[in-house]
This record gives C-alpha cells, sequence and structure tokens, in this order.
C-alpha cells in the first residue's frame, strides 16, 4: 500500500490551535469524518475508537509528534489525515515534549498488517531530519499535503516470492532498538521477532577461571531483533537501518548479520 493513496486531501488543516489533548481528539474525529469513505460512521464512534486507543498509551512518540489511530468496523479503506499545531499542545507524549504535528489513521478492523505497514511509515517520514518543522511552518493544508508528500519515502512492496534474508540485530540502546523495530516492522509486520539476551562476559564473569576480565556493565541486557525479508530488499534494508544507525562499521553498541535462507515458509501472526 503506498501511504500518498490513503493520504485524504479533505483531511488535512494546518495552523490548528487547540487547549489539550482531548481537543485534539476531538478534532481529529471531526477532520476524518470529512472523508466520504467514513460516511456510515457517525464522529461519536471514530472519537471513541481514538479515545480507547490512548487508553492503552499515548500515540504521541515524542519529536513533537503524534499518530492517534484506531481500528473500525464497517469501513472499506484507510483515511490518513494530518494536522499541525504550531502552538503545541500536552499529549502525554513518551518525552513529555508538547505536540506540534498530528498524523491520524482510521483503519478497517481486520488489515492489521497494512495498519502496521502505515504506522511504521509515518513515523519513518515524520522523523526525516527538518521534516517535521518545514510542515508545522506550512501555512495551507494543500502545502502540508506537498510538503509530506515531498519527504514521503517510497514504499517497499512483498511479494509471495522467495529467497529471503534472515537479519539479526543486537542493539544494546534502547531509543535505537526502538526505531529499529519500528523500521523492521514496516518491512516485514508478520516476521519479526524480539529476543533479550546478554553478552558471554555475564556469565563468564562469574566464573572464577574468567574472573576479572569484564567490568560491571557485563549485565547490561541487549534486544536481538529477527526478521526474514525478501532477498532483493535485502541491501534496502541494510540502507535503512544504516539511515538510523550511521555507518555500522563505527558502531561498537550494534551488531548486523544477514544471511541467506534456504527454506522458509509458514508465518507466526498476530
Amino acid at each position: 500500500m503506498n501511504l500518498l493513496n490513503v493520504l485524504r486531501e479533505e483531511c488535512i488543516l494546518a495552523r490548528q490551535d487547540c487547549a489539550d489533548k482531548e481537543a485534539v481528539l476531538n478534532l481529529v474525529a471531526a477532520t476524518a469524518k470529512q472523508s466520504s469513505l467514513l460516511a456510515k460512521v457517525d464522529e461519536a464512534t471514530i472519537l471513541a475508537g481514538l479515545t480507547e486507543r490512548e487508553s492503552l498509551g499515548s500515540t504521541g512518540f515524542g519529536k513533537g509528534i503524534a499518530i492517534p489511530h484506531c481500528r473500525l468496523e464497517d469501513i472499506e479503506d484507510f483515511v490518513v489525515g494530518l494536522i499541525s499545531l504550531p502552538q503545541g499542545v500536552e499529549f502525554e507524549s513518551l518525552d513529555h515534549a508538547p505536540v506540534h504535528l498530528v498524523a491520524f489513521i482510521i483503519a478497517p478492523q481486520r488489515q492489521t498488517d497494512e495498519h502496521i505497514r502505515l504506522l511504521s511509515a509515518i513515523s519513518q517520514t515524520l522523523t526525516i531530519p527538518g521534516a517535521t518543522q518545514e510542515m508545522i511552518a506550512e501555512p495551507t493544508g494543500p502545502a502540508l499535503y506537498e510538503s509530506f508528500a515531498r519527504y514521503t519515502r517510497d514504499e517497499v512492496k512483498e511479494s509471495e516470492v522467495t529467497p529471503r534474508t534472515l537479519f539479526h540485530v543486537f542493539v544494546e540502546e534502547e531509543q535505537l532498538f526502538r526505531e529499529l523495530l519500528q523500521m523492521l516492522t514496516g518491512i516485514a509486520p508478520d516476521t519479526v521477532m524480539v529476543f533479550e539476551g546478554q553478552q558471554t562476559g555475564s556469565y563468564l564473569s562469574k566464573l572464577p577461571l574468567f574472573a576479572g576480565f569484564w567490568g560491571d556493565n557485563t549485565s547490561q541486557l541487549m534486544h536481538v531483533i529477527l526478521a526474514t525479508v525478501e532477498k532483493r530488499l535485502t541491501n534496502e534494508t541494510i540502507r535503512r537501518i544504516e539511515s538510523i544507525t550511521g555507518p555500522l562499521q563505527d558502531r561498537i553498541d550494534i551488531m548486523v548479520t544477514a544471511q541467506e535462507i534456504f527454506f522458509c515458509a509458514g508465518g507466526i501472526g498476530a
């Protein structure tokens, strides 16, 4: 699914002013309702879906951005919209910073994988350096749309064919782990798994023979992300990883391996 195909121009508002998070959600529901795709859904139902999702945890994920979203029955396609809030609104974000740009998704109930792909695609677009600041400064809805479209990254399309590549990503830093997980989930939402691990030193340091070789940080947990992607997407996946981490050869807190899979069948669904 191409993000721009579901970004509804009638659902884009620039330079809005809201007093609080509740007012933002009300504005999102009213704006989403402008799409004819939601003609059979009343505004109160949209608001209830958004509010229920927020009760699970804020969709303000930091850096001035929020992506409120919900899944509803009786709709056929996605409705994605944008609202800029230059004055900023407290949104219970992870970094406690006010939200200046809202991208929302109203999704069909049963299209979970596409919903996840859209969340990932939007978050990647809005975290490109300078993108959010430019969008917030745009004076009109059409200008905001054009700004967003310029930064939207090409959609990665998967097919049913093999072969595939298995990626292992070992990462210590929590925020880096979240960004990488988010990106990989956007490429292969139904094949990504996460494990927790420790370096060998955390175990060997407890053996008398090897005592004294490791410092206090040997007990630090690391995240291990496993993902399978189409082989043709291997280089693109590495490029996207390094767009987040910088050159991997310069890092000592992350390791990435990629290997061709001889056989891959089945899947782990939500």
